[in-house]
């Protein structure tokens, strides 16, 4: 028995088509909602700095919204017989073993990058000068020819490694969820994930290219007609209400997303299962 992509996006398409309006509530809460208290609640001048007790309350409470959220959801793609209730009852049980393995996973990710940071400051770069640039390329403080070119190679490497955890890693939170695991999830996944690599990589890519390219195109025209209609004076107020209609659209897919990792755990779990009992190796 072997799963297949396709039949997985069938069967991704069949829960969405007989549970999304069970999912939308929670879609709009984890990944709306933030949007729009932001519009609420933060500054919105553009002098003002969005980045104080507020700022911060909102993207922890947004963080832990979208978590919740994509756990209901997943719980909902997951098993047909799941209410809202217990999908909502479920994200909040699971949702701090899930923060904590994120944690985990973006402080090693962190570590991957400090190296390019400690690179740059064994080469004695400004790094005061690149911070005063401001994303100006013409103030950006010259850097020595080795430390260039290692960025390159060692940014290309972790690109590329990169994708291969992005794909071994994606049903990470599906197990958290499912098989009331940790840490141990992240060893779950990757087995769940073996042979799949090169399919997972080549969804993802494709994934986040269509939602690049909606995204853009949806805040790009709604963002130039509300600066239009609300005038110079309001375009900060102009490009948050793009960004929240960005973030229904975002919401969307995010929901697409994550009913489809639901629907792949369900079936790399149910081969393994399937190849436990016939005793056969994993491939």
């Amino acid at each position: 028995m072997t799963v297949r992509i396709g039949t997985v996006w069938d069967s991704t398409q069949q829960v969405l088509a007989g549970r999304a309006g069970m999912m939308a509530p929670f879609a709009l809460i984890g990944f709306v909602l933030p949007g729009l208290l932001q519009i609420l609640l933060l500054p919105s001048s553009p002098g003002q700095s969005s980045m104080g007790p507020t700022g911060l309350g909102l993207m922890i409470l947004s963080m832990l919204l979208g978590i919740w959220a994509q756990l209901a959801i997943m719980a909902l793609a997951t098993h047909p017989a799941t209410t809202s209730g217990d999908a909502s009852r479920a994200g909040l049980r699971r949702m701090w073993p899930v923060l904590g393995v994120a944690l985990v996973v973006g402080f090693a990710f962190a570590l991957v990058l400090l190296v390019m940071i400690v690179v740059l400051g064994l080469s004695h770069f400004d790094f005061a000068a690149a911070m005063a640039a401001n994303g100006d390329p013409s103030k950006f403080p010259p850097m020595s020819g080795g430390a260039a070119l290692f960025l390159v190679l060692y940014g290309l490497t972790v690109m590329v490694a990169s994708l291969w955890i992005v794909a071994r890693l994606m049903l990470i939170y599906a197990v958290v969820l499912n098989e009331r695991r940790g840490l141990g999830a992240i060893r779950r996944s990757i087995a769940l994930t073996r042979g799949m690599t090169w399919r997972l990589i080549g969804v993802s890519l494709l994934f986040g290219i269509v939602l690049l390219v909606a995204m853009l195109a949806v805040q790009g025209v709604t963002g130039a007609a509300l600066r239009l209609a609300l005038g110079a004076d309001r375009a900060l107020t102009a490009v948050r209400l793009a960004a929240l209609l960005g973030s229904v659209v975002n919401a969307g897919f995010m929901t697409l997303a994550y009913v489809f990792v639901a629907r792949l755990y369900v079936a790399t779990a149910g081969e393994q299962a399937h190849r436990e009992e016939v005793g056969s190796p994993s491939l």
